[in-house]
């Protein structure tokens, strides 16, 4: 008995570890500020202060979101991970997380997001449900559709949406919302193209659908050069709609920057520096926008604390 009592502690915090190495918890960052940009504009609009519980609120219910999609999809895909060279040493695979746990944790997180909507307002309480479909879907989709990325790109779209709503508590007025939402999604499910590249010839291997599979991969760039076009159309015409100002216009000048980066650096003949495009443009979009956006918000538009 001692000796059991001895051991629990110090292996429950290596479940818990390698359970959020599993989900990625990391990437967070890059739904998170699309989240938080969208909030904040949104009491801008409704009175300019910041309502601190509805973000923390919101942080709550995205990363229990995502915790939740990222271990769905890990659980689902597990068998094709095993078959992957690239997916191979992931936990689910090398048995550093058990399935078991990985339910567990699936189902904490979904509770947790369902508790952080039931919170904030009825309306995000009913469309939560709603919210999950695409989550559950997508890993899905690579077995029924060569467009699995639009399925993630729909998932990443209600980040945003259900922001605004969870400080508005309607849909009324809520269009830039869809339109944040809409850049978001294809900002994701573009960037989902490149990413699924790395994988086209093990996946033809398997069975597993996807556009470079299908298509190849030069028609998988050229793809997601094309959605990351209208994304920074969709930014443009967000902050026109909104009226932000030169510090709005300076981060999305960045944010064009770092588009042509990663659009650079990956090319059909060199996929080396996929993740260094991931990693770098991507995480660099999402925070030098909001940064920029939220510096607009409160020296111009008198966003309150």
């Amino acid at each position: 008995m001692a000796t059991a009592a001895t051991v629990e502690p110090s292996t429950h915090p290596g479940r818990v570890k390698s359970f959020l190495k599993l989900v990625a918890i990391e990437h967070s960052v890059f739904a998170l500020p699309f989240a938080y940009l969208s909030a904040l504009t949104a009491m801008q609009v409704n009175g300019g202060r910041v309502r601190w519980l509805d973000l923390l609120l919101i942080t709550v219910a995205m990363v229990g979101a995502r915790t939740f999609a990222m271990a769905a999809n890990r659980i689902l895909d597990r068998r094709i991970d095993a078959r992957n060279p690239r997916t191979a040493n992931r936990e689910l695979v090398t048995g550093a997380v058990s399935l078991r746990t990985a339910w567990t944790g699936a189902g904490v997180a979904l509770l947790v997001f369902l508790a952080a909507a039931a919170l904030l307002n009825p309306l995000c309480l009913a469309l939560a449900p709603l919210a999950v479909v695409p989550l559950v879907v997508y890993p899905y989709g690579k077995r029924f559709t060569n467009w699995p990325h639009a399925i993630l790109a729909v998932a990443q779209a209600v980040g945003p949406v259900g922001a605004w709503l969870a400080v508005t508590g309607t849909f009324a007025g809520s269009g830039p919302a869809f339109l944040l939402g809409a850049a978001v999604g294809l900002w994701i499910g573009g960037f989902d193209l490149i990413y699924a590249c790395q994988d086209a010839e093990v996946d033809r291997k398997i069975g597993v659908h996807s556009v470079p599979a299908r298509y190849g991969l030069r028609f998988a760039l050229h793809a997601s050069t094309l959605a990351h076009v209208v994304t920074f159309g969709l930014f443009l015409w967000f902050g026109v709609l909104l009226g932000f100002g030169w510090l709005w216009w300076i981060g999305l000048a960045l944010t064009a920057v770092a588009f042509g980066y990663q659009h650079l650096v990956v090319t059909p003949t060199d996929l080396s520096r996929v993740n260094r495009a991931f990693f770098t443009a991507n995480g660099f979009v999402g925070i030098a926008l909001f940064a920029f956006a939220l510096l607009d918000l409160v020296f111009r538009l008198g966003l309150r604390p």
